[in-house]
This record gives structure tokens, sequence and C-alpha cells, in this order.
């Protein structure tokens, strides 16, 4: 299976319809203003504090799962073919949950995440053109065709949720990368001399790397890998009150590490921060 996921991603062509595709989906928001901003951090999860999107797939992969076995053990009985149908349906509406939430995640990922990605959504359409073609048939009370199409888009579903998992469990989309801890206890990492107002630099503190920012005469120390893919931070843009990371845009807080705008759901870890003696200082 590695050796598959491997060919997947490493297929460049895969690029010539991501890319176009993904940069669509940003300009349709973009093109909406504030607005579109404000949907488009609720499609990610901003508000919810972790991706949306994964609260939408449990949906049709339980609702379709359930048809099935419904169906199974119908035995002729036409109220239990009826809810099977029932349970299909809401399955198609949850999917529809799922691919706007995903396609809003997706666009905002690149190189082989974005590529196995782009599989992992062609598999879910396949999938839930399938289950629309299985409610159709059921519909129209022609069963036998609705359960070969339903078993085999519940199949391509089952395989897409793989990749689904292995895009979280091992490129880690919508996992935090801003995990790293400074030491306990204050350490300094910079003189006071060296940071001007109004201006941002990385630094080390241990084994961490950490963004100091001082604005209107007040020091902010957040860490510098952005939570959504690992951007630096110290080389985005400082705005009144937040930084932007300069990969994907995610706007934090400087004073508490707030998300403001995704594709980050996750708050960027702030740190305490003091100067004495001419030194800057951080702690966890």
């Amino acid at each position: 299976m590695e050796s598959t996921l491997a060919r997947m991603t490493d297929a460049p062509a895969l690029d010539k319809i991501a890319d176009p595709l993904s940069k669509g989906i940003r300009r349709a928001y973009e093109a909406a203003g504030p607005a579109g901003q404000r949907a488009k951090n609720a499609a990610h999860g901003v508000w919810l504090g972790h991706p949306l999107h994964p609260v939408f797939t449990d949906i049709p992969i339980g609702a379709w799962t359930t048809a099935l076995a419904m169906d199974a053990a119908a035995d002729g009985d036409p109220g239990m073919h009826r809810a099977a149908t029932f349970a299909m349906g809401v399955g198609l509406a949850g999917a529809a949950g799922a691919a706007v939430t995903g396609l809003t995640d997706w666009s905002e990922t690149q190189g082989e995440s974005k590529r196995l990605g782009l599989v992992h959504g062609l598999l879910n359409i396949a999938a839930t053109t399938l289950m629309a073609a299985a409610w159709l048939q059921r519909r129209r009370n022609h069963r036998a065709t609705g359960r070969a199409c339903a078993w085999t888009g519940l199949a391509i579903a089952a395989g897409s949720a793989y990749l689904g998992g292995h895009l979280v469990f091992d490129q880690r989309i919508g996992v935090t990368h801003a995990t790293e801890e400074v030491p306990d206890g204050y350490l300094a990492v910079a003189g006071s001399d060296e940071l001007a107002d109004n201006t941002m630099m990385c630094v080390r503190a241990g084994d961490a790397h950490v963004l100091l920012v001082r604005q209107h005469g007040t020091v902010h120390a957040l860490a510098h890998a952005c939570a959504h893919l690992g951007g630096p931070l110290s080389e985005g843009t400082l705005n009144d009150g937040s930084v932007v990371c300069p990969w994907h845009g995610s706007e934090f807080r400087l004073e508490d590490g707030r998300v403001l705008n995704g594709p980050s759901t996750h708050d960027q870890p702030r740190y305490e921060v003091r100067e004495r003696g001419g030194r800057i200082e951080v702690k966890a």
C-alpha cells in the first residue's frame, strides 16, 4: 500500500488538475470579500477549534453503512427498505457538507498532500455519484440495481477514507504544526536592542523556535512554526495586532495567539515574555 501511495504522490501530472482547481476555490472565496472570508473560516472550522471536515465525513459513512445493514436484514419488509433508502439520503446530505469543507481545506495544501487529497476527493465523488444513483434506483423500486450501486459506492468510500486517514496521520493535514516547547523558567533569547518597534524576528529558546514581535512598545512571543502547516511566521506580514503566515495566510492575534483567519483552525501557542537587564526572556 505504501508503494501505491508513493506512486500517487509522485505524479506531477496530477498538478495540472490540482493547481488550477485549488486556485479557483481560493479565488471564489476572495471574490466575495469579507463575507467570503467569514464563509471560508466557517468551512475550515475556525469557530470550532479544529477542522470541520471530519465532522461531516462521519455522516455519509455511518448513514450508508446503516442503510446497507438495514437492507440486508429487511427480508422483504417494505418498511425496512424505506428506512434504508432514507438513510442513503441522509448520507448524501452529509456528503455535500463533507465536499464543501474538504475542498476548502484541500485548497490550502501543497505538494504530496495536494496530490493525494485530489485522489481522495475524486474517489469521494465516485462514491457519492454511485450512492446518488442507488438512491434514485431505489426510489423507482429498482432495488437490485440500487443495491449493486450502493455496495460499490460504499467500497470506494472506504478506500477513500483510508486515504483521508493517511492525510491526517502521515501528512498531518488538520493537525497543529506548532508543538515545540521551551524549557521551564525564563530563558534569555535576544537583546532588547535587537528588536525594534513594529518588527519581528525568529529566535531559539532551547530546541524551540520562537517568534518575537515588538509592537507599540510591547513584546509578544508566539511559536514560530504556523499551526496550519508549519510556515515561518517571521517571514510573514505584521499587521496592527496580528501576524499573517506567508504560506497560506493564516492570521493570529499577537496578544494571545488566537486564530483570526484560517486556514488554521488551531490557535498559535503563546509564550510568556519579559525584558530584564537589556535582554528579552521567554518561558512556556
